[in-house]
């Protein structure tokens, strides 16, 4: 475990950060990516010269772009201490956690019925699909509930109930239910009617099961049901190499963290529910990683397996932080020890991390917390 590292990013107050989504955020590229899902063909050229300005030009310069906290900075950074006050009992580190929650109950996501959180910045998915600023995710939220649920469960202070039931509610009253038959079910991505992405109906189901023990004793037959109904759509999208698609619905694509970010949450909804089948499950998976993504003369992950569209990101931190998160929580030891010896190597110099490898082999995206700095850590803590 990195302990240096760890402290170094989380024991701070301002977790302000660049990102590798910046060129996206300006008015420009926002203008440039809404063209892009409106006119692929046409926003192709504009796109990629905004991409390759941000890569080649911008990226240690970082001009007309500006740090931003991150919900989901927050919360990992949170998780990330938490981890590492099981192992030290150093109080700091359980303090600057419960100051990371702190900042998530001020910093919500208002005008909903329960308490949820959001990417933090407008994103243009589609033609038809954009989301505001402060419109919350069913992705972004489960790091905050699973924050503090793990800070009341190890620190045995009950700091944070009014949120963790007020995130309930965001579950069961404001996110929508997508498709639903006797046996599955997929909620939405936000809370409204917009798509079905598979990770987030994992996030769905694993935020339930952390909660399915706090609801009243006559509902909860019925939270086990939704959580096994979410679980079942989740298996039943898996494809017969192991895979999933990014979502069933329009041009998807196949990556590997958020294949990973599936399998996390699987593992993690089975050690609180029995989930049928999840042993097959989780091993076709965890094969699919290995066979589709997984470069063994470079131990690491890729960033595709099936892409959409094209990049210049050879490796991704953010993958293989998720694939070690996966390792460790799968048991299998040896392998996250040398994937963490791979990703110190080829993505850490000089105490900086890094969270990219374009196709050029040049590091990018120096200390950018939320993707994908926070994650690796997080992973890196849990050994």
């Amino acid at each position: 475990m990195p302990v240096d590292l760890i402290e170094r990013f989380c024991l701070r107050d301002d977790l302000a950060t660049y990102d590798p989504y910046d060129i996206w955020k300006t008015r420009v590229g926002a203008r440039v990516k809404k063209f892009y899902n409106s006119n692929p063909r046409i926003g192709s050229a504009p796109a990629a010269a905004l991409a390759l300005f941000d890569d080649v030009v911008n990226n240690r310069a970082r001009l007309f772009y500006r740090k931003q906290e991150y919900p989901i900075v927050r919360a990992t950074a949170a998780l990330t201490l938490l981890n590492l006050y099981e192992s030290t009992r150093d109080e700091k580190h359980a303090g600057y956690a419960k100051r990371h929650l702190d900042w998530l109950v001020e910093h919500r996501s208002r005008d909903y019925r329960g308490w949820c959180w959001g990417l933090g910045f407008a994103n243009s998915i589609t033609k038809n699909l954009s989301y505001e600023a402060d419109t919350p995710y069913t992705t972004m939220t489960p790091y905050a509930l699973e924050a503090m649920v793990r800070y009341e469960e190890i620190t045995g202070e009950r700091s944070f109930e009014e949120a963790i039931d007020g995130v309930r509610r965001f579950f069961e009253e404001d996110v929508v239910v997508m498709e639903e038959d006797e046996s599955a079910m997929a909620t939405s991505y936000a809370p409204f009617r917009d798509r079905i992405v598979i990770n987030a109906v994992s996030y769905a189901m694993y935020s339930h099961a952390l909660l399915v023990d706090r609801v009243a004793n006559s509902e909860r037959s019925g939270a086990r049901l939704r959580i096994r109904k979410l679980y079942e759509y989740v298996r039943r999208h898996q494809r017969a190499d192991g895979s999933w698609l990014y979502s069933p619905e329009g041009s998807s694509f196949i990556d590997c963290f958020h294949s990973c970010i599936v399998l996390k949450n699987l593992i993690k909804a089975g050690r609180r529910i029995v989930l049928e089948g999840l042993e097959d499950v989780m091993r076709a998976g965890f094969a699919y990683l290995r066979e589709a993504l997984f470069d063994a003369k470079e131990f690491l992950f890729r960033r595709f397996s099936m892409a959409n569209k094209p990049g210049l990101v050879r490796f991704d931190l953010y993958d293989n932080a998720e694939a070690l998160n996966v390792a460790v929580l799968a048991g299998d030891s040896e392998f996250a020890e040398r994937l963490t010896q791979s990703i110190l190597r080829h993505f850490v110099a000089a105490n900086n991390i890094y969270s990219q490898i374009d196709c050029f082999g040049v590091k990018r995206g120096r200390n950018t917390l939320r993707w994908a700095v926070m994650p690796f850590l997080y992973a890196a803590s849990t050994l």
